[in-house]
């Protein structure tokens, strides 16, 4: 049995060795040329694994070490037999850590391109639009804090208002939802040039969920009208070509290159819950994930400011910002 894994997947190197012939694998390397022979692929976001990958491949599983999937097209492998699956989860609290520093340096700190923050002196007002994994905490945390929280999520029956009526009324709205194309519930460009137009005069919008949630061109034209928004924004449309000219408005109060989900615990669920589930499909006995390096990233007050500061800085570096970031 052959397998391919994302190299920047942390605590798999090893365990599988006895049982399989392992191949790590940049994101980019992994092609249908690399892929054709693999049994199995355990990836990331950076690999679509859809017709242009697979076809004529032996690939009978994927595992995907992120909850979002939309990378996976999942009509395709349903097609050819192939069993897929995602990591619900596994860095909900890394995520909701995220919106809490967010939210609280935007309310703390004066930020180097404007002196704006958000007026905590007051109860705010917190909007969660998707009510999984993430948003459930969200809600906690925001509720730990004192502050009022509407949620939207009709397909859970879990809903204050529309999330027009959200926007309106709101002080921050922050996206939990997965990345939908079709349907009633599609969220493919949900924040919305109608919906910018509709949002309650200096609201906060954070996207710590999926790329393509915000449209990001609608917000560009909106805010050059005069419309006081404010962004928080870690997934980006087109990443990792990101929308430079969306960066660097000063609109855009916090930024970073998809990390919000990236600590040492989400990680390592992540990773195990992937080995679970490539054991499962195999028929392997159950394997652990390597042990924890001890090694932490950057967590002490204003990270999240400093992250802000270098992809400002430096955009066209947002891959290997997101490659070389330190686990928190």
């Amino acid at each position: 049995m052959t397998i391919v894994i994302d190299s920047h997947i942390p605590y798999l190197r090893g365990v599988l060795e006895p049982y399989a012939q392992v191949v790590y694998l940049d994101p980019e390397a992994i092609t249908a040329q690399a892929v054709r022979e693999a049994d199995a692929l355990i990836i990331r976001t950076r690999t679509k694994c859809n017709e242009a990958l697979l076809k004529d491949s032996k690939v009978q599983f994927i595992a995907t070490a992120t909850i979002g999937f939309d990378h996976i097209d999942a009509a395709y492998c349903a097609s050819h037999g192939i069993t897929w699956t995602s990591c619900p989860g596994c860095n909900a609290q890394a995520v909701c850590d995220y919106v809490e520093e967010a939210i609280l340096t935007l309310s703390t700190f004066h930020l180097p391109l404007s002196t704006f923050h958000l007026p905590l002196s007051t109860t705010p007002t917190l909007g969660v639009i998707g009510v999984g994994h993430v948003g459930s905490l969200v809600q906690q945390m925001a509720l730990r804090h004192g502050w009022k929280v509407l949620l939207n999520d009709p397909p859970k029956d879990l809903v204050d208002g529309s999330v027009e009526t959200l926007a309106k009324h709101c002080d921050i709205l922050t996206f939990h939802t997965p990345l939908t194309m079709d349907g009633n519930d599609s969220t493919y460009h949900m924040v919305s040039e109608a919906l910018l137009r509709l949002c309650k005069p200096g609201l906060t919008i954070i996207n710590a969920a999926r790329g393509g949630i915000i449209d990001e061109a609608a917000a560009l034209r909106v805010l050059a009208e005069g419309k006081d928004l404010h962004f928080v924004v870690d997934c980006w449309e087109s990443e990792p070509n990101i929308n430079k000219a969306f960066l660097s408005h000063p609109a855009v109060r916090l930024a970073s290159y998809h990390i919000a989900g990236y600590s040492v615990q989400g990680k390592r669920n992540a990773s195990q819950m992937c080995l679970d589930a490539l054991c499962r499909h195999f028929g392997l006995p159950a394997l652990s994930i390597l042990p924890d390096d001890g090694l932490r990233g950057d967590n002490s007050s204003g990270w999240l400011s400093r992250i802000t500061q270098a992809l400002k800085q430096s955009p066209d570096s947002f891959e290997s910002l997101r490659h070389s970031y330190p686990l928190r």
